[in-house]
């Protein structure tokens, strides 16, 4: 088997920020197409307005929440590179959220961003894959990675929103698993701890004792960075990975080894 994915179309979302950017830049420094897909379309410009020249770049700028707008990027995305391959759900927001408000809508707010999003792209990206492979028999007609994170396993007071849809995202990755298997699609998800994410490095910033946190919780002992994902995305993503599906690859340093109470992930 090849961990090659040269020649492939992925598409990425979340592709303006930290580990979505860096997992479109890994793709296409591995030889694939890359769609980057965010909503922050001057974030998009400045990070790869100058790439997107480059004969396997491109850049899609819009609300991913909007049904038009996911058509709209399938359609820029066949335009430009005639199929997709790979579809990386790395588009998430993290926000506190108080479990005893009922009047907090960030379950609400994250279970739209972290989850329908992800699931609809899915949805219209598997339906384009199974077009594209008639014919081709025996081969994996696609491959869908989501990204979660250990705090649907683990949780945090602050943090109930996003636990509650990186959990729903670990049960669809799942669920779709099975169901598009006839149609050999795989689907698999990464659960990280901490990654030097756009947000972590915002929380960084605000909170100097806070990396000294997590790393007194990380066996490792350290932050990973975003490209050491995006590593882990390409194996799930390539040929290597072919009898894989359904599964929630964990990625956090040996955090959840420890004693849950823990500092949140991020």
């Amino acid at each position: 088997m090849s961990f090659s994915i040269s020649g492939k179309t992925a598409i990425v979302t979340g592709g303006a920020n930290g580990i979505g950017l860096a997992i479109g830049r890994h793709f296409a420094d591995k030889g694939a197409n890359v769609m980057f897909a965010d909503m922050d379309e001057a974030r998009l410009t400045k990070e790869l307005g100058k790439k997107q020249e480059a004969e396997n770049i491109r850049y899609f700028a819009g609300d991913l929440r909007e049904r038009l707008t996911l058509a709209n990027l399938l359609s820029a995305t066949i335009d430009a590179f005639d199929q997709v391959d790979i579809l990386v759900n790395a588009s998430r927001q993290v926000m506190p959220s108080d479990p005893l408000n009922p009047e907090d809508d960030a379950v609400e707010v994250l279970l739209q961003q972290n989850l329908m999003t992800a699931l609809r792209l899915s949805q219209m990206v598997a339906k384009r894959m199974i077009k594209q492979s008639e014919g081709r028999e025996g081969a994996t007609a696609g491959t869908i990675v989501n990204l979660s994170s250990i705090a649907a396993r683990r949780t945090h007071p602050d943090l109930l929103a996003y636990s509650v849809s990186s959990a729903a995202l670990d049960q669809m990755t799942r669920s779709l698993a099975v169901a598009l298997a006839p149609h050999r699609i795989r689907v698999n998800a990464v659960a990280f701890g901490s990654v030097m994410s756009a947000s972590l490095k915002d929380m960084l910033r605000e909170n100097r004792g806070y990396r000294a946190d997590i790393e007194d919780h990380t066996p490792l002992g350290r932050i990973a960075s975003p490209s050491e994902l995006a590593e882990a995305v390409q194996y799930l993503a390539c040929d290597s990975a072919a009898f894989m599906t359904g599964q929630i690859m964990t990625v956090d340093g040996g955090r959840t080894l420890l004693d849950p109470v823990a500092a949140p992930a991020h």
